[in-house]
């Protein structure tokens, strides 16, 4: 009983960990880093830490620590996540089909 009342309450703070996401941006893109396919895993562990891979849209990306720090502290944000790691990659390289298609609108790719 007790397994059925914590996965949608840990599927309610994955859905939460994608809203905030989608609020940090590239300060040289205006779009968000989750609609850009910069996120490539969340894993919400069942003790709530947090566990996100990301990328970069360039591996010298001037803004990198910039963004993985807004990243962190805007996870750290929510209630329910007991801790977050942040694992920069960058593999598979990042490429503009990654993007969503609102994404892809909104920097006239489509």
């Amino acid at each position: 009983m007790e397994e059925e009342k914590k996965m949608p309450e840990k599927l309610q703070v994955e859905e939460k960990v994608i809203e905030m996401l989608k609020t940090v941006y590239d300060p040289e893109i205006p779009v968000n880093v989750y609609d850009l396919g910069l996120i490539y895993k969340i894993d919400l562990a069942d003790d709530y830490a947090l566990s996100v891979d990301m990328t970069l849209t360039a591996p010298n990306c001037p803004a990198a620590d910039f963004i993985v720090e807004d990243v962190r502290q805007k996870l750290e944000s929510i209630e329910q996540v007991r801790s977050v790691e942040v694992n920069l990659v960058f593999e598979p390289e990042w490429d503009k089909d990654m993007m969503t298609e609102e994404a892809k609108m909104e920097l006239g790719f489509l």
